[in-house]
């Protein structure tokens, strides 16, 4: 355990921090699994409200960094892959 005061003050820091990024990436992966399985129900229009709500978090993540953009920006393109060849 630490001594000083800022150490302490870190350690709740990271702490926080590191709940936060499990819920991102929790939200990221949940969404990825709702979007999935509405391309295999086929429902055309929670599809595309799907893909667009997960394209926001996915964004979101890159821009606060806790994705890097590219990891984000190629996420982002087979997820729209998917939403093209889906049974229209």
């Amino acid at each position: 355990m630490a001594n000083i005061k800022s150490a302490k003050k870190r350690i709740l820091q990271n702490q926080r921090r590191g709940e936060i990024n499990k819920l991102r990436l929790s939200r990221i992966k949940t969404g990825i699994k709702n979007f999935q399985s509405t391309i295999s129900g086929g429902k055309k229009l929670n599809i595309k409200e799907n893909f667009l709500k997960l394209e926001a978090e996915i964004s979101r993540a890159a821009t606060k960094g806790f994705l890097k953009k590219n990891t984000a920006s190629r996420i982002v393109s087979r997820l729209s892959k998917r939403l093209k060849s889906s049974p229209k």
